[in-house]
C-alpha cells in the first residue's frame, strides 16, 4: 500500500509541474499566431529561436529565421499579416526537458483547416519556437484527387 501511495504522489507532482509549463507554452503558440494576425514583425519573428525552421504549405517553404524573416517583412510591412485560431492542440514533452513537441488544429478563413506541429525549446530567453510545420490536412476520402491535382500543377509548371 505504502508504493501505491509514494507512486501516486510522485505521479501527481509529475502532472502539477507540466501544469505551468504547458500554460507558459500555450502563451508562446498563441502570442505566435496574434503577432501575425496582427502583422507584428518583432513579435512574430521574436518568438522564433535563433535558430529556428520554418516549413511552408508548398514543398519549397523551408526557411531557417533569416530566410523566413525576408519573406516575412514584405507582407507585415504593409500591415498584411495571417490569423490562424488554434481549435485543439497537443503539447508532448520529451526526455529533453527543455524540448516539448505540439501539434495543433488551426483554422484560417482561406485555407480552412489547417496542422501545426513542431518544437519548443527553452532558451536563455525563454520558451521559442524551433521548428513550425505548418500543413493542410487532406482528407482521405479525396487524397486520391488531391495528388493527381498537384502531379498535374507539377508537371505543367516544371521545365523540362
Amino acid at each position: 500500500m505504502y508504493k501505491v501511495f509514494v507512486g501516486f504522489i510522485f505521479f501527481s507532482f509529475l502532472a502539477t509541474a507540466t501544469v505551468p509549463i504547458n500554460s507558459e507554452l500555450n502563451a508562446v503558440l498563441d502570442s505566435f499566431h496574434q503577432a501575425a494576425g496582427e502583422a507584428n514583425e518583432e513579435k512574430y519573428l521574436g518568438l522564433l529561436a535563433e535558430d529556428a525552421i520554418f516549413l511552408g504549405t508548398d514543398s519549397a517553404e523551408r526557411w531557417n529565421k533569416s530566410e523566413f524573416s525576408a519573406f516575412v517583412k514584405p507582407y507585415f510591412s504593409q500591415g498584411k499579416g495571417w490569423l490562424y485560431q488554434p481549435v485543439k492542440r497537443h503539447i508532448t514533452p520529451t526526455q529533453a526537458g527543455n524540448i516539448f513537441f505540439f501539434d495543433e488544429l488551426l483554422e484560417n478563413k482561406n485555407y480552412g483547416l489547417c496542422r501545426g506541429s513542431g518544437l519548443l525549446i527553452n532558451t536563455e530567453n525563454g520558451w521559442k519556437i524551433l521548428q513550425y510545420n505548418l500543413s493542410i490536412p487532406v482528407p482521405n476520402a479525396i487524397a486520391l484527387q488531391v495528388v493527381a491535382s498537384i502531379k498535374g500543377y507539377r508537371a505543367a509548371t516544371i521545365k523540362k
